[in-house]
Formats: structure tokens, C-alpha cells, sequence
């Protein structure tokens, strides 16, 4: 692979192209998975937090045709990446990105989009011992103190329209934190119809990781769905992940 194409991946069957950052926090199946679980339809706008080079967001346009997206990073040169992707996909007219802080937008768009999905890092400061790379520290959350999961909750709240969602992936062990963001406010619940997917890494084996989907203003509690095995014994993918991460099938079909 010459030095040009080095940083190039591709997902959901070649039909996405992705340019990754030299360091920093790179697309995973994670990105691919939170897209899957937008429940954005034709013409609905999605706002990214933390999008990073864009990977979820550009997912989401890809499986949805007519939306629109804002993808916001603190991370210039994040951003710099996630305008290129929106380029090299043909979606630069779907697709805006900025250079900003969740917490500088928490009321910023109040009643703009529809849906919004996150990723928010899963070691929040303070917690675990710091990456020696500057930008991978930043992806993973080590830096700043002040930044919690209940900072993205608030920002999603304030930025979600009517009774739009919002969508997370997460580690398994922070559903409780999530669940407590999703509902703790001092004029009541926030949001409501919660809906935990696990993802499991093999049959029998715990789930790493969980998707968390919830609207706001709706009144319904929690579910507990079955979830995705994503690996067979061999390795390979089982068939109901090959069809999200290679044929682009929405998970909130489940």
C-alpha cells in the first residue's frame, strides 16, 4: 500500500472510503455499529458529536438517503479528515463539520435535528493512565476533567428536536451512567422508550459493548433487546452482523 493510501480503510463493503488519522482514535466497527442504530429517516438531520474523521455520520448518509449531518470534534485536525471523507464520498452538500467543544454547543441548536448519535470516550479523565500520543489521549478522553458522559447527554438534550433520539455506543459497564444521564433532570424525566442492545463478542461470551437508544420527551421505560453476536467460533462475522457491517442493514430493524 503506497504512503497516500495508507490511512485509507473502507467499510460496509467497500462502499464507504474513510481516510484515518495518523494517531488518534480510528474507525472501528463501533462507528459502523452506532450508524446501524440511527433511526433517521429521508430528510432528517443527524448531529454528530465527537465525529471524529466523520466515520458514523458519513455511515448514516450513506444508508439514508437525503439527510443531512453536522459533525462536531475538538480536534482540528479531525476535521480537517471528516471533510475530506464527506468529499471522497460524494456527500460534501449533505455534510457539515466543525471544530468545536460538546459543551460549547449545549444550547446552541435548541429544536435543529432530529437525531443525534455519539461515541463518547470510554475512559473519562483521570481514571486510567494517559496515552503517551497527545491525540489518542484526546480521542480516549484522558484530558480534561471536566468533560463526563453526562456533558454528552446534556449536549444531545439541548440540540434534539421534538421528540427526536438519541443513540450511544458504549462500554457495557457504563449502562448505568448512561441510564442515569438519560433521565436525571430537575423538571423530570428527559428521555424515555430506552432501548440497551448488546453486543456480543462470541456466543456465551459477556457483551463489551452496548448501544443505548432513547426519545426524548416519550414516557416508556426501559427494554432490554436481544442484542447481536457479532462473531462466530471461527472468528468470522455471524450472518446478522454481515448484515449491518457489510450489507448496511439498520439495526433498529431488530
Amino acid at each position: 500500500m503506497d504512503d497516500e493510501n495508507k490511512d485509507l480503510i473502507y467499510v460496509l463493503n467497500k462502499q464507504v472510503r474513510l481516510c484515518q488519522a495518523p494517531e488518534g482514535f480510528r474507525t472501528s466497527m463501533d462507528s459502523v455499529m452506532l450508524a446501524a442504530a440511527c433511526p433517521a429517516k429521508k430528510n432528517h438531520k443527524v448531529l454528530d458529536l465527537g465525529c471524529g474523521v466523520g466515520s458514523a455520520g458519513i455511515c448514516v448518509l450513506h444508508r439514508v438517503k437525503d439527510t443531512k449531518l453536522l459533525g462536531i470534534d475538538f480536534q482540528a485536525d479531525h476535521i480537517e479528515l471528516a471533510e475530506k471523507n464527506a468529499d471522497l464520498n460524494n456527500m460534501k452538500d449533505r455534510a457539515v463539520f466543525v471544530c468545536a467543544d460538546v459543551r460549547d454547543i449545549s444550547k446552541a441548536n435548541i429544536d435543529t435535528f432530529d437525531h443525534v448519535i455519539c461515541n463518547p470516550p470510554y475512559k473519562e479523565a483521570g481514571a486510567h493512565r494517559r496515552s503517551p500520543s497527545m491525540a489518542r489521549a484526546r480521542a480516549m478522553g484522558y484530558i480534561d476533567d471536566d468533560v463526563s458522559l453526562r456533558s454528552w447527554i446534556d449536549s444531545a438534550w439541548h440540540n434534539i428536536k421534538g421528540q427526536g433520539s438519541i443513540t450511544i455506543i458504549h462500554e457495557a459497564s457504563q449502562c448505568d451512567s448512561i441510564i442515569q444521564g438519560l433521565y436525571s433532570t430537575r423538571g423530570g424525566r428527559r428521555f424515555g422508550n430506552i432501548e440497551i442492545i448488546p453486543l456480543f463478542p462470541k456466543v456465551g461470551v459477556n457483551a463489551k459493548r452496548v448501544i443505548i437508544r432513547a426519545w426524548k420527551h416519550k414516557k416508556g421505560g426501559s427494554r432490554l433487546l436481544p442484542g447481536i453476536t457479532l462473531h462466530n467460533a471461527d472468528g468470522s462475522y455471524t450472518p446478522e452482523a454481515d448484515n449491518i457491517l457489510r450489507g448496511g442493514q439498520a439495526l433498529f430493524a431488530l
